[in-house]
């Protein structure tokens, strides 16, 4: 407001007016962003609340405009929205989508509208693939004995018996004997038999009508009905999922599209089930953890510096062949003339003491150093994650040529400091299984290259790896990594120096106590375990080695109730026509039966 006013009162200043629109510009850019941030929360009041500010400011502003041009969209849009879930509450699908039309052709990617369009759907469309359920006139279970009878006069047991209706391709040999020996068994379980017997298909016309074609591959391309299904694959790779289809489903029309990581599939219902089972259990989030890592190096140290340090040696000597003014000499020690002998005097005698004359020590010094490093690290199962935490030292490596003096020089870098790598490896049960490698090095020492003058590097290292197993939570600790390091050092006046209470005072003693650990501290949190998948999807009926993905059915259902014995002549006599009893009830003695012999097959045996 301030530099508004001031720009309106000098229109000449640029200064102002400069200032003025660049503030502007910064304030608007706030606003926007704010009002975005509102209006993608759901709080449309406030964003155009803001958004009129702005155009106080800026009437001219687009983005401003384009954003209450945008809030009054939504708000049709919500109107739009409540009436369609209102609509599908009533189950008036047809008026739901005409509903949603608007919202659809202004954005067609509104989420809200979007799920319900999905609902609709789900609701309305007939699925490609639906699991024929076969309506027959008795839910009973059934016993059928016949042995040595034509197929054709099977089927019109069961037909007579289950009310359903059969088909018959023109290939089918009903004249083929066959014998059948089942109790208690549903009609699902008796068709099943039946078919799989002698080489015979079926498919569904409706509830109670039924195609049999023989089971070669040629019928197979003419009956079999064939369903595509598109797989949007979210965490593994579609090769992957491919290849695993093609070898438990033998599926061979597959088309893989990396790009969006899909897969579609075109094979018969029965495979496609499967091949959505095998999806189901494999297409599994990977689990993920977050690493909460403390690095401590604690380090103690002691310095102790006490004693009375004489001199090391002490020198006379005679210096001459020159004099100062004052009578002292300058010349050259060890040198001396006749003629300053001869006139000899105190300042032809030199004494030397090494430096210091005396120094008496009284130090001490204590120091505990501590180095927090707690970095928290998200990494998925079965990778690899890295910490570094130090420095990057240079190093120059000089190359020269044999022939003309030809010097090269490169640099890489040599990583000081803490290293950490961890890898994580998740079970059930929330345990996790972590990889720890830890190293922490210094540079101990410069050393310098006399002959290319290269400088390199003493780097000093302490290492540790380990597997761990840890339930979700759990803290462990390492420690142990010491580097300890006890120095002394005394310089004594010998002979004195020795003395047990004397030579202290003809003795400098220097002590030096260094201490240095590295502890870690390391807790997995899970954030996305690993969960198994329901029984139903890893474990299910996988059909048999000719016709993977095709459902298998049981021949016979186990008796609750013995049945009678059923007498064997020991002659067997021709019977006129086939009988199907119904199974007994409890308390109920089943009547004899038709046939006067059983003939076991397939393994099969009539409980007594």
């Amino acid at each position: 407001m301030v530099l508004e006013k001031a720009s309106r009162d000098n229109p000449g200043n640029l200064a102002y007016r400069s200032e003025y629109f660049r503030q502007r510009e910064l304030a608007i850019a706030q606003w926007l962003s704010q009002a975005e941030t509102l209006r993608q929360a759901g709080q449309h009041d406030s964003a155009t609340a803001i958004y009129r500010v702005i155009l106080k400011y800026d009437p001219q502003n687009v983005r401003a405009q384009t954003g209450i041009a945008g809030l009054e969209t939504d708000k049709s849009h919500r109107v739009a929205i409540a009436n369609a879930e209102k609509l599908i509450k009533e189950n008036k699908f047809i008026e739901a989508r005409d509903a949603l039309r608007p919202v659809f052709n202004e954005n067609p990617t509104h989420r809200d509208a979007r799920r319900l369009q999905r609902e609709i759907d789900d609701k309305t469309l007939k699925p490609a693939i639906i699991t024929p359920q076969i309506k027959a006139t008795t839910a009973k279970p059934i016993t059928l004995e016949l042995r040595e009878v034509s197929l054709r006069s099977v089927f019109d047991v069961i037909s007579r018996t289950t009310g359903l209706s059969f088909v018959f391709d023109k290939d089918f040999r009903g004249d083929q004997r066959t014998t059948i020996t089942v109790r208690n068994a549903t009609v699902d379980e008796l068709l099943g038999l039946v078919l799989s017997t002698n080489q015979l298909e079926q498919k569904f016309v409706n509830e109670n009508t039924l195609m049999i074609y023989p089971n070669t591959p040629q019928k197979q391309r003419e009956y079999q009905e064939l369903v595509i299904r598109t797989f949007y694959l979210k965490n593994v790779p579609a090769k992957q999922t491919a290849s695993m289809i093609r070898t438990l489903v033998k599926t061979r029309d597959i088309f893989i599209d990396d790009t969006l990581n899909m897969l579609v599939i075109k094979d018969t219902p029965n495979a496609i089930r499967m091949a959505e089972k095998l999806v189901a259990a494999h297409d599994l989030a990977e689990p993920e953890v977050m690493l909460e890592v403390e690095v401590l190096e604690i380090g103690s140290n002691r310095l102790l510096d006490l004693g009375l340090r004489y001199p090391d040696s002490v020198a006379w000597s005679l210096v001459g062949g020159a004099t100062t003014p004052g009578g002292g000499s300058i010349g050259t020690p060890g040198v001396l003339s006749l003629t300053e002998w001869l006139n000899r005097n105190a300042g032809l005698v030199r004494l030397t003491v090494t430096n210091p004359l005396f120094l008496f020590s009284l130090r001490q010094q204590d120091g505990v150093t501590s180095v927090l490093a707690n970095p928290r690290i998200r990494v998925k199962n079965r990778e690899k994650a890295k910490i570094h935490i130090g420095d990057r030292v240079p190093v120059i490596t000089t190359t020269a040529a044999a022939a003309g003096g030809f010097v090269s020089e490169s640099v890489s870098y040599l990583d000081v400091g803490l290293k950490l790598e961890v890898e994580p490896l998740v079970y059930l049960q929330d345990e996790i299984g972590i990889k720890v490698g830890l190293e922490v090095s210094n540079i101990v020492r410069e050393i310098r290259s006399t002959n290319s003058n290269t400088l390199t590097y003493q780097v000093g290292t302490r290492n540790a790896q380990t597997n761990l197993r840890l339930k979700d939570g759990e803290t462990q600790i390492l420690a142990g990594l010491i580097s300890s390091e006890d120095r002394r050092t005394a310089n004594r006046v010998p002979g004195i120096g020795a003395l047990p209470v004397v030579g202290r005072l003809f003795s400098d003693t220097h002590e030096t106590r260094g201490k240095t650990e590295i502890v870690l501290l390391i807790t997995p949190r899970l954030l996305r375990t690993l969960d198994r998948p329901d029984n139903r999807v890893v474990e299910f009926s996988a059909g048999t080695e000719a016709s993977s993905g095709t459902l298998s059915v049981s021949a016979a259902t186990p008796v609750t109730q013995p049945s009678p014995p059923i007498a064997v002549p020991t002659a067997p006599k021709p019977t006129p026509a086939p009988a199907v009893q119904p199974a007994p009830t409890p308390g109920q003695q089943s009547p004899p039966p038709a046939i006067p012999a059983l003939v076991p097959f397939g393994g099969l045996q009539p409980s007594p």
